[in-house]
């Protein structure tokens, strides 16, 4: 696949106290050259090759829609769960 996406990764649930003060509805987009919101550097390390691969077309087996995925920041006491949406780069 030639042809590269855009990620928007949304918070999907917050539980606990969350450092970075992530709430559910934040939404961080990934674009070719930048990284446009806040997202703590935790949160940002851990999700950052599966944001590449989304951006580059990779198929997961176990996602129905392969435009959709969910990553957990690794924050277990504190968890957030971001939504990454795979959107046609602008």
């Amino acid at each position: 696949m030639s042809e590269a996406y855009d990620i928007v990764a949304r918070v999907i649930s917050q539980k606990g106290t969350c450092a970075s003060e992530h709430k559910v509805g934040d939404e961080v987009l990934f674009t070719r050259d930048s990284v446009q919101g806040r997202i703590c550097l935790s949160a940002l390390y851990s999700m950052l090759p599966k944001v590449y691969a989304m951006r580059y077309g990779a198929h997961f087996a176990w996602l129905e829609d392969q435009s959709v995925a969910t990553h957990a920041c690794p924050d277990g006491y504190n968890p957030v769960i971001f939504e990454l949406r795979r959107v046609k780069s602008s």
